[in-house]
């Protein structure tokens, strides 16, 4: 990130109620981006981050991975046989897309050869079988593997670079959010909103997709009588009035070609269909530009558990802390979660302005997007950092252990961005 950069994703937030980024205008249609050599990062950021739009960007971005050399015959199908000489022991997770369980799909666990010789009998049988319409997805094969090995599949876009939530779990080495999916034509994902209001970006390392996305807020008018979201967009119930009083604007309908990456932005609900023999690579990313979208989806997520758990408010001891459990199971974290991902994030960004204005060349922890990237984060972590812990429901977490406290991180924050103003 550059000052020029900076100083507009700075103004844009300085206009934002709250810091939450929402979709604005709909587009018309989602733009296409052909030359990697004409399309930088700062251009990325003004032109969709921060405006919170969709775009597609050519398979000119990723020609050099070898995941596309070698996943992928050269009629451009899948490789089956290297993908099982080279991962067929590697257990992963598949969905059965013909199953609808809540406004998902059930899972089971299989070595991945099992699951592509399941592909290949399907293929042969018209792309049917009577183990169902089987669709991997979710594998972790960046956690599940050694950085040799990953040298080759995939380089990460530096209009991705900035990625906080992977920062923070490679941090820890527990977990990630980087995955591979695969499946026959027809398997599908139900509609949804990605995890924790996250950008994510998604190549097709073979085969095609057909994409269906909202702006934030159109998924409103989807909701039926009793308020919950549909499993299936295309479905002929959306149109029985009954159940779904209101009326849906159409989505912006995106077919992603092989090799193409799409960048689906934070609040973007989506339904999504293979339309080929397909893999994927695809990644859930949150940074300063969608904090707040984050902040305010946890803030959301607690409410809707203690509306569920309201009726046991006085009788139940340590009622507050329960609902703070019951929404880490729920939605994956916490208050007291969030809190220690800021902080790994803002003492990481801290060291390199440290370091930055030191002139301290070559810092480990720098992603590649420099000091003024560096700035920008730690003023965007300030301002959630400043709205969680004066939230009631934070001030009730038990904190006594955290280090440094709360308010202590953000007087360091405030303190850093008093002394970047010449930067």
């Amino acid at each position: 990130m550059d000052r020029k950069t900076r100083a507009a994703a700075e103004q844009h937030f300085r206009g934002a109620e709250g810091g939450v980024q929402g979709g604005g205008l709909v587009p018309r249609g989602v733009a296409f981006i052909p030359d990697p050599c004409a399309f930088s990062y700062a251009d990325f950021v003004t032109g969709f981050l921060l405006p919170n739009l969709p775009c597609v960007f050519s398979s000119a971005f990723t020609e050099s991975w070898g995941s596309r050399r070698r996943w992928v015959t050269p009629a451009g199908k899948p490789d089956f046989e290297y993908l099982v000489r080279k991962y067929g022991d590697v257990v992963v997770p598949v969905a059965n897309c013909g199953v609808q369980e809540y406004n998902s799909n059930p899972k089971q666990h299989m070595p991945l050869r099992d699951y592509i010789a399941y592909w290949q009998e399907y293929i042969q049988h018209g792309g049917s079988s009577p183990r169902g319409c089987l669709y991997l997805k979710d594998w972790h094969l960046c956690r599940d593997s050694s950085a040799e090995d990953l040298e080759d599949v995939f380089t990460l876009p530096v209009y991705f670079s900035s990625d906080w939530l992977n920062e923070f779990w490679d941090a820890l080495g527990v977990d990630d959010y980087r995955f591979v999916y695969a499946g026959p034509r027809g398997t599908w994902s139900p509609f949804h909103a990605d995890i924790f209001r996250s950008y994510s970006w998604s190549v097709n390392i073979c085969g095609r997709k057909k994409w269906l996305l909202f702006p934030p807020g159109q998924e409103e008018a989807l909701r039926d009588n009793h308020g919950s979201l549909p499993y299936d967009v295309t479905s002929s119930t959306l149109m029985d009035t009954r159940l779904h009083p209101a009326q849906s604007s159409p989505p912006l309908e995106v077919t992603q070609e092989a090799g193409e990456m799409l960048f689906v932005p934070s609040g973007w609900h989506h339904q999504v269909y293979n339309l080929d023999d397909t893999i994927s690579i695809n990644h859930n990313w949150v940074n300063g530009c969608n904090l707040a979208n984050m902040w305010h989806f946890l803030q959301q997520e607690l409410q809707a558990v203690q509306r569920e758990v309201g009726q046991w408010k006085d009788s139940m001891p340590d009622w507050h802390h329960h609902c703070q459990v019951i929404m880490r199971s729920c939605s994956g974290i916490n208050f007291e979660e969030f809190y220690h991902f800021l902080k790994v994030i803002a003492e990481r960004r801290l060291l390199v302005l440290g370091q930055g204005e030191q002139g301290t060349p070559g810092h480990s922890v720098d992603l590649g997007l420099g000091l003024q990237q560096a700035v920008f984060d730690i003023g965007r972590l300030a301002e959630v950092l400043a709205s969680v812990v004066t939230h009631p429901d934070f001030q009730r977490v038990d904190t006594s252990t955290f280090s440094p406290q709360p308010q202590e991180l953000l007087r360091q924050l405030q303190d850093a961005l008093g002394t970047t103003r010449a930067l």
